[in-house]
């Protein structure tokens, strides 16, 4: 039997809804612990969803800044929240796309390059047809945790 050696991460990626505070938390919670315990890098990521942003605000440019602003400041609430439990390395990622989890699958992933993944799961009746965290975990050629 060959021998059995720890698996450390060296970079997570948080994943935070901003509609979802108690499933960041959560996951925020996991994330910053795995990240002190290996002195990983962390990368905290949320996507504006093309999908949230009706047409006369993609026209408004006022409204697109105010939104992404707003997206920014839950961002940075949990960068803060990671560097006041100790992790020293900490990333701000804000993206906007088309769905969620392809943003994050196709572009989130490949630029921050990670090698786990760590999401909240969607509150129940989110996402009526699919769950992102569950979408992330099958298609994620990373590992995933799904902190419920």
């Amino acid at each position: 039997m060959a021998k059995v050696e720890p698996l450390e991460f060296n970079r997570i990626l948080l994943t935070i809804d901003a509609d979802d505070p108690d499933a960041n938390v959560r996951a925020l919670r996991y994330a910053v612990t795995q990240a002190k315990t290996f002195n990983a890098q962390l990368g905290i990521c949320s996507v504006l969803e093309g999908g949230d942003i009706n047409i006369y605000d993609s026209l408004t440019p006022k409204k697109l800044d105010e939104k992404r602003e707003a997206l920014n400041q839950v961002i940075y609430k949990y960068v803060d929240l990671a560097k006041e439990f100790g992790v020293e390395n900490v990333t701000a990622i804000a993206s906007e796309g088309g769905d969620i989890d392809d943003e994050i699958l196709d572009t989130i992933i490949p630029d921050f390059k990670p090698d786990l993944l760590v999401c909240g799961a969607d509150k129940d009746g989110e996402h009526h047809f699919y769950s992102i965290s569950v979408k992330l975990a099958k298609k994620a050629k990373i590992s995933v945790i799904v902190v419920r």
